[in-house]
């Protein structure tokens, strides 16, 4: 397999797991809003990580 197929399945995973953590986030929000808002971001960091990482290089 060769790298930049496997960034792209590297990119759809945290994407999905994102989108994922981030509804949960939401859905939390309705009772414990500052966790809920708080895990909600986190899911968005993560599913914007491999665009903001091309964005922003480490090196």
């Amino acid at each position: 397999m060769s790298p930049q197929d496997t960034l792209e399945m590297a990119t759809f995973l945290f994407n999905l797991l994102g989108l994922v953590i981030c509804l949960l986030g939401l859905t939390l929000a309705r009772r414990r809003r500052l966790l809920g808002y708080g895990i909600a971001v986190t899911g968005f960091v993560i599913a914007a990580a491999p665009m903001l990482a091309q964005l922003f290089p480490l090196t």
